[in-house]
């Protein structure tokens, strides 16, 4: 499992390539294998969609918000992670970055990735979850598919406040 943080634990002074395989680097005659690592890169990031970097060499200080979190995204596919889990993946970014962010986590659980998304933002919860899992002060109150769930039920759960008239109980929520 690879994490993305929410704050991405990148390191804003070297490019792409080099977040991407910190700490990993492949060599080949004991010299960085440069081209593989673009290669590999610049494959990783086309399967994202992401087209809006202009150099896989730019520092990763010069990216938006949005793309930052690309590639701390493709940095976690890069390794052939199974399930990825995002920390309030949408946190400091505005409404364009977002959308971006949510349709590459959509993308990457239609192709069978297993993701977790913890996220206050019920929005992004609702946008993308197939399940929702509802913890109130460390414990779980209640999970289950995301169609057993409207926004005001989940609020409730998540802050402790006694359900709204004809709202079920957080029993009867979990085995929904």
């Amino acid at each position: 499992m690879r994490s993305v943080y929410q704050d991405l634990a990148l390191c804003d002074n070297l490019d792409i390539v080099q977040n991407m395989f910190l700490g990993r680097e492949p060599r080949r005659w004991g010299v960085l294998d440069e081209a593989s690592m673009e290669r590999r890169v610049r494959e990783t990031l086309a399967g994202l969609s992401v087209v809006t970097v202009r150099s896989l060499r730019q520092p990763v200080g010069s990216l938006s918000g949005g793309q930052r979190q690309a590639v701390a995204v493709a940095r976690a596919i890069l390794w052939n992670s199974r399930v990825v889990m995002f920390d309030e993946p949408t946190a400091a970014l505005g409404v364009s970055q977002t959308r971006v962010v949510l349709r590459i986590i959509r993308e990457l659980a239609e192709s069978g990735m297993s993701v977790i998304l913890i996220s206050h933002n019920l929005q992004d919860v609702f946008a993308t979850a197939d399940r929702i899992a509802i913890l109130h002060l460390g414990r779980m109150v209640a999970e289950g598919d995301r169609a057993a769930f409207d926004p005001s039920t989940v609020v409730e759960l998540m802050t402790g406040q006694r359900l709204s008239e004809g709202a079920t109980s957080t029993k009867e929520a979990s085995t929904r």
